[in-house]
């Protein structure tokens, strides 16, 4: 059981999991949807950002895996000169899980997450359950709930 499961049942939020195998390529969240057959733009990928390389991540942002991260527009919102996408290994050391399967709930140091409005249209979204190969799916007020999210854009 993973953080963001435990997290999820100590709050009761519904939730599904769902289990693919995982190919390492480096575009995990695409080859989730993929794999499951599932709408790529209700799959979410969980993106740390940083002002710089050496620094650690100072927040989270949820955008469908069919999506880039307006790094500019981010930086406006959190009030910053620069942003970039963290390092992994510092993305890591933050969330407690590995890069394919950081997910946005439960993570060990907590940062200001954003969830793209994207997700509004949806029922249920899909984001990483916390290891490689496992999603979950669940409604987006659920999602914002688990993380204490807000919405982003």
């Amino acid at each position: 059981m993973t953080p963001a499961i435990r997290t999820l049942q100590q709050l009761n939020i519904q939730y599904e999991t769902l289990e693919y195998p995982v190919k390492h390529d480096g575009d995990y969240g695409a080859n989730a949807a993929q794999a499951l057959g599932l709408n790529p733009a209700q799959v979410f990928k969980t993106l740390l950002v940083s002002v710089d390389l050496q620094s650690a991540p100072i927040a989270v942002a949820l955008v469908p895996v069919t999506e880039q991260l307006n790094l500019k527009q981010f930086a406006k919102t959190l009030q910053v000169k620069k942003l970039q996408l963290a390092a992994p290994h510092l993305a890591q050391k933050s969330t407690g899980y590995l890069v394919g399967g950081i997910s946005p709930i439960g993570q060990k140091k907590k940062l200001a997450t954003y969830l793209d409005q994207s997700a509004k249209q949806f029922e249920t979204i899909y984001v990483s359950g916390g290891q490689r190969g496992l999603q979950l799916c669940l409604a987006p007020r659920h999602l914002i709930q688990a993380c204490q999210a807000q919405w982003l854009g």
